[in-house]
C-alpha cells in the first residue's frame, strides 16, 4: 500500500476507509467495528474517515467505543470534519440544516469529537461543506487555534473549490493539507474543471469521497459500463470495482479515495486496486465511454 505525504510529519495510506455508513449495519458492536478496522490494517490500510455527522451524528460514538477496547490507535490516522447542522441526533432542535463555520461551533464540535472518539486529538480537520457566511478571518483564527492547542494536527478542506479554499488559507497561519472532493467515473469534471488543477498547482494531494459513485456504477443502467470494466479486469485478474479505483489510482494528482463498506468480505478486498496499473490507453477508453465521446 503506497504512502501519501500531506506533510512532513503526516502520511496516509492511499486507499482510506470511509465510516459515514458505520451505524448502518445491523451489528454496531465493539468487537465487530474493531474487525472492520483490523482488516484494514491486514491491508496497511490505515487512515480513518470519520465527520460529526455521520450516522445521525452517531457513528464517531460508535467507532469511539471500539477505539478505546482496542488499543488501536497509534496505529491510525483518524479524520473527521465539521459545520453541517442538521435537524437530527444531538441537533434536533435546528430548524433546517445549515452551515456553521463560526469559532464557537467549530470549536465545540472538535471537542465533542475528541470526547466521543475517545482520543486527544484528530491527525486531520476538514471544514464538509464551503460555507456562504464564513467568516474567513474567524474560521481561519479558530482553526489555526485547534492545530496551536493540539486538538488537530493539520486542517483540510471538503467539497471546497478552489476560490474556496484559497480564501480560506489566506487568513491562515497553518497551511491546509488537502481537499475531499467527489471523484469517480460517473463524477469526473473535476478532471476538466480545474478542481484537481489548482491541488496539483498546489502539490496537495487530494481526498476522493463516493469513489464508486454511492454504488451507482453497478447499477442495472450501467450495464455496458459494467461490461467494459469487466472485460478490462479480466485483463488484469481483478474485479470491475478495482479496475474502477485503479482509474483514480493511475492519476498523478496523488487521489486517496476513501471506501465506505460494512461488509468484511469487501473490506478484505479495499486495496485490491493498487495490485492493478492501467496503461494510458486503458485509462482513456474508460474515460471516453463514461463521457460518451472520443477526446478532441
Amino acid at each position: 500500500m503506497d504512502r501519501i505525504n500531506l506533510s512532513e510529519d503526516l502520511s496516509f495510506s492511499q486507499i482510506i476507509y470511509g465510516m459515514w455508513r458505520l451505524t448502518d449495519d445491523s451489528d454496531t458492536s465493539p468487537s465487530y467495528v474493531n474487525h472492520k478496522i483490523e482488516a484494514c490494517l491486514e491491508q496497511q490500510i490505515t487512515t480513518i474517515d470519520q465527520a460529526d455527522i455521520y450516522g445521525g451524528y452517531e457513528a464517531e460514538e460508535v467507532f469511539g467505543v471500539a477505539l478505546r477496547q482496542s488499543g488501536y490507535r497509534d496505529k491510525l490516522e483518524i479524520v473527521t470534519k465539521c459545520d453541517i447542522v442538521a435537524p437530527i441526533g444531538r441537533h434536533k432542535q435546528a430548524r433546517l440544516k445549515y452551515y456553521d463555520t463560526s469559532k464557537e461551533h467549530i470549536t465545540q464540535s472538535v471537542e465533542q469529537s475528541l470526547k466521543l472518539m475517545n482520543i486527544d486529538y484528530v491527525d486531520l480537520l476538514l471544514i464538509h461543506r464551503p460555507d456562504p457566511l464564513m467568516d474567513a478571518e474567524e474560521t481561519g483564527a479558530a482553526l489555526d487555534n485547534l492545530v496551536k492547542t493540539g486538538k488537530a494536527k493539520y486542517i483540510g478542506a471538503s467539497n471546497f473549490k478552489p476560490h474556496d479554499f484559497a480564501l480560506l488559507q489566506s487568513y491562515m497561519c497553518q497551511k491546509l493539507v488537502t481537499n475531499q472532493i467527489e471523484i469517480s467515473l460517473l463524477a469526473n469534471e473535476c478532471f476538466t474543471n480545474g478542481d484537481i488543477a489548482f491541488m496539483q498547482k498546489e502539490r496537495l494531494p487530494i481526498m476522493a469521497w463516493s469513489p464508486l459513485a454511492g454504488g451507482r456504477l453497478f447499477d442495472s443502467s450501467n450495464k455496458e459500463l459494467c461490461a467494459l470494466l469487466n472485460a478490462i479486469a479480466d485483463l488484469h485478474n481483478s474485479s470491475m470495482t478495482a479496475i474502477a479505483i485503479a482509474w483514480l489510482l493511475a492519476h498523478p494528482a496523488k487521489i486517496m479515495p476513501v471506501m465506505g463498506t460494512n461488509s468484511l468480505q469487501r473490506i478484505k478486498s479495499l486495496s485490491e486496486a493498487c495490485n492493478v496499473k492501467l496503461d494510458r490507453q486503458s485509462w482513456f477508453q474508460i474515460y471516453e465511454f463514461v463521457n460518451g465521446q472520443e477526446v478532441p
